[in-house]
Formats: C-alpha cells, structure tokens, sequence
C-alpha cells in the first residue's frame, strides 16, 4: 500500500511537538514525553520540578520528588489535548522501608488518532493509527536531611503507520528543602539516552535531552507558594530567527531589525516559567493554580492579536479520599489542553 506523505509527515510534526514548543520542539524524537503529566502541572505553565507534594506525578519530571507518604498512592491524569489529541499519564507510587527509598510505576500515552492512508492521486486505502507510550520506572532516596536524589528509566515506544521507533531515557534529579519547610529547589537532568531502532534506517534522531532547574518559596504571612522553573540551561539561544520580523533595505534586501538588546531580555525569559498556588483551607484542601511560560507565548502568539497564550489555570480539590484537579492552559489563539486529574492513596480505604 502506498501512503499519502502529507499524512505521514503531518503525524510526525505531531509527535514532534514539545509542548507546542514550536521551533525548538520539532528539533527532537520522543517530544511527548515533555507533555505534562498532571492537571496541577498543567496549571502551573507545564512545569513543577521543586515542589515535594503529595502528588506521586510529580516524580514523573523530577524522580528526587518522590518520598515516603506517596507510598500507595495512585495518580490517573488525561489530557485532552489540541486537534483531539488524546494524552495522559498513570501511577502508582510504593514505599520500601528496608531500604528507605520510593519508586514509581507509570505509563505515559498519547493518541494522534486515526489517518487516511493514500496513494499519490489521493485515492484512500484505508486507515492507520498513530501513538506513542512511555513505560517509567523511578526511584528516590533521602540522603541527607535536607536533600534528596532520584532517578527515571524511560522505556518508548512510538508507532506511526509503518515507521516505528524505540528507545530509552533516563531522568536524574536532585531535590533540597530547608528546615523550614518554605524554600526548595530541584535540578533535573532530563532525557539522557537514544534510540534503539530509528523510524528510518542510519537516521538516528536527537532525544531531546533537557536541563531544569527550580526554585520555590511559601510565603509566610500568606497561603501562597511560588514557583520560577528554568528550562534549556544546556542551551543559550534558544530564539526562532522569524523571517518575519526582518526589515526592507533601501534595495529591497531583507536586514534583520536591529533588537540585540530586546532580544537578549526575551531570550532569556523564554528559559523561565513562573507560576503560584494559592493554598487554602484548614487541611489544604482547595487549591488556586496559575502558571505563564514565556517561551509559549513567544512563539504561539499570533502579530496583532491579543491572545492568553502561554497562560494557565486551575484549581485542584479533595474530597474524602480522593483529590480532583482541573487544569487548563492556553497554547494558541485557537485553543489550548484540558487536563483533569484524579488521585488517591490506598492506604485510607483500609481507616474506619
């Protein structure tokens, strides 16, 4: 059967998108693994790498954050994401005593749905499914009293039409808290690894392979907490040279706009996300979640119309024994990703 390029190569651009990074997301294989795994990370601009909740999820980006009260909790997150993409991430976190560490169990899925297959005069032939799977095996360990290591193995396996590809990464974090409990900082090293077979054969892709570094406060005289999450360190410039935004000379040649200072500001923003949660109640259980990522906005936005893109919100709630969280963020003018969570802890089925 002969298939429509077209098709085929609009489902890559798919895969390759980190989180709708644009530019810099279609550099790279595996991009779904960048997607937030929770509705509270969602809310939060698409990244949580400092903060230890009791949320097992967290572990999914920085493993460090796994810790002893995560033990038996069960995390289930979907994403409905852009275009009916369908995204989402389960977990299952476990505690072993005798060697003071915790692990996480998860999969991680994403579903471009279903393609018409084609031959080159456009007659169809039927259809093919795209998606992608990540299986995560992670640990953590407290060290010291302060900090705490972690790490993530990453099994992919990612499947479009005829082109398959699998491969493995790997995730080492690193997570401190002071004895107050109101500052914390994680560093994650994200994406070490490669391919094992390429979609092509001697094509083999890059990974993706990603810096972060975080830092969160909880102020004291008010129940918020505040989080700024640097991403890319590896990777200065990280600006898309938009041929857009280039100037007409006076013989009809095109001169790039003289914005090395406006540039350098922007570049350097586009590292960072900043987001707060209120937290409220006598238990916390009710949560206020908003989140910018710069680097979103930038290259989502649209010239001349005003948008939210590189916001997001949500709320996260718990009720009885089980925590509830709605997030939504805005990636374009034409739309964003809605993402709801649902997670317990096994433990409090067995309390009268």
């Amino acid at each position: 059967m002969k298939i429509n390029t077209t098709l085929v190569f609009t489902c890559f651009i798919l895969a390759l998108s980190n989180n709708i990074y644009s530019q810099i997301g279609g550099d790279n294989v595996y991009e779904f693994i960048n997607l937030s795994p929770s509705a509270q990370v969602t809310a939060l601009g698409g990244s949580l790498i400092s903060v230890a909740d009791d949320e097992v999820a967290l572990g999914f980006d920085n493993p460090a954050l796994l810790h002893d009260e995560m033990h038996q909790q069960l995390s289930f997150n979907h994403n409905l994401f852009l275009a009916d993409i369908q995204h989402g991430f389960a977990g299952y976190g476990h505690h072993v005593k005798k060697w003071d560490a915790t692990f996480l169990g998860g999969m991680q899925y994403i579903s471009y749905g279903s393609f018409d297959a084609a031959d080159e005069q456009g007659n169809i032939n039927g259809t093919f499914n795209a998606a992608e799977y990540g299986l995560t095996i992670g640990a953590s360990k407290q060290l010291y009293d302060k900090m705490r290591l972690g790490a993530n193995l990453k099994m992919i396996a990612s499947q479009f039409e005829g082109f398959d590809s699998y491969g493995m990464l790997a995730d080492v974090g690193a997570y401190y808290q002071d004895t107050t409990g109101t500052f914390s900082a994680g560093l994650v090293f994200k994406n070490i690894g490669t391919q094992f077979t390429t979609y092509r054969e001697d094509n083999r892709e890059d990974v993706g392979f990603d810096i972060q570094l975080g830092v969160s406060k909880k102020l004291k005289y008010l129940p918020f907490r505040f989080s700024v999450i640097a991403h890319n360190l590896q990777r200065w410039n990280i600006l898309y040279d938009d041929p857009n935004q280039e100037e007409a000379t006076f013989f009809g040649d095109q001169a790039p706009a003289d914005n090395k200072g406006k540039d350098i500001v922007d570049n350097l923003f586009r590292h960072l996300i900043f987001n707060g949660e209120f937290i409220l109640g006598k238990r916390d259980n009710f949560r206020i979640r908003i989140g910018y990522n710069h680097l979103r906005r930038s290259e989502m936005r649209v010239n001349n119309l005003r948008s939210i893109a590189g916001f997001s919100g949500g709320i996260g709630l718990k009720i009885n024994r089980f925590k509830i969280s709605y997030g939504r963020s805005v990636y374009h003018i034409a739309g964003g990703a809605n993402h709801i969570s649902i997670s317990t802890n096994l433990k409090e089925f067995g309390k009268n």
